[in-house]
């Protein structure tokens, strides 16, 4: 079990950056396969990015491709979400979570995450 928590959540206009931070505690953190996950009004929660234990491999939605950078130091147990060029539809709760397992699916679906953050609220303004 991993206990996790988000910050770094805000706003900002169309075309800025936000740098997202979450910090892991428990002895499986270091080798879960970890993602963030995002959450809009009368939306369903999407896979953003994920990340696996060794900090190699990683995958991306095709919405944020290009726009956002997942990343993790094992020896802080902290992941981090660098994103750029953000936009009104960025707009959501981004949610830290982690995996049971090391490796990480190219398809990101929640119901592979069995432990979560609380959320941190991103908003982007036109």
């Amino acid at each position: 079990q991993v206990t996790l928590v988000e910050s770094g959540g805000g706003e900002v206009h169309a075309g800025g950056s936000l740098r997202l931070s979450c910090a892991a505690s428990g002895s499986s953190a270091s080798t879960s396969c970890m993602g963030w996950f995002r959450q809009a009004p009368g939306k369903e929660r999407e896979g953003v990015a994920v990340i696996e234990s060794g900090g190699d491999v990683t995958y991306y939605a095709d919405s944020v491709k290009g726009r956002f950078t997942i990343s993790r130091d094992n020896s802080k147990n902290t992941l981090w979400l660098q994103m750029n060029s953000l936009k009104p539809d960025d707009t959501a709760r981004y949610y830290c979570a982690a995996r049971a397992v090391t490796w990480c699916s190219s398809d990101i679906r929640a119901e592979q995450f069995a432990d979560w953050g609380q959320g941190t609220q991103v908003t982007v303004s036109s």
